[in-house]
């Protein structure tokens, strides 16, 4: 058999084998179970420091339920927040901004 006609027949009956070898019956399909939604409470609405330390302990807080930051984690958070909010209350906004800003920093929020 001449080489080109033999290479013909050996790539023709690798090809018919590797063929055989595949099925054209779907992919199973994996049962996944559908995680529980959580239940976000509204966020509060409003400008100024008041609002927007609550928004953060908010956020915190719904982390801290569905697992995605850890509760030792969330308790520093919102003792940071509480800083925050205490000097909002005593009406030094720039000061509460500034730690907010400084908390929300620390853990990786925006």
């Amino acid at each position: 058999m001449p080489a080109p006609l033999f290479r013909f027949a050996l790539i023709a009956a690798l090809g018919g084998c590797l063929g055989a070898c595949q099925s054209s019956a779907p992919p199973p399909v994996a049962a996944v179970a559908a995680a529980p939604a959580a239940v976000l409470a509204p966020l509060p609405a409003g400008a100024g420091c008041g609002p927007s330390i609550a928004r953060t302990q908010a956020i915190v807080e719904t982390d801290v339920k569905t697992g995605d930051l850890s509760a030792p984690v969330g308790t520093r958070f919102s003792a940071d927040l509480s800083k925050a909010a205490g000097a909002c209350a005593a009406g030094r906004e720039g000061e509460a901004m500034s730690l907010l800003a400084a908390a929300k920093a620390r853990y990786g929020y925006r």
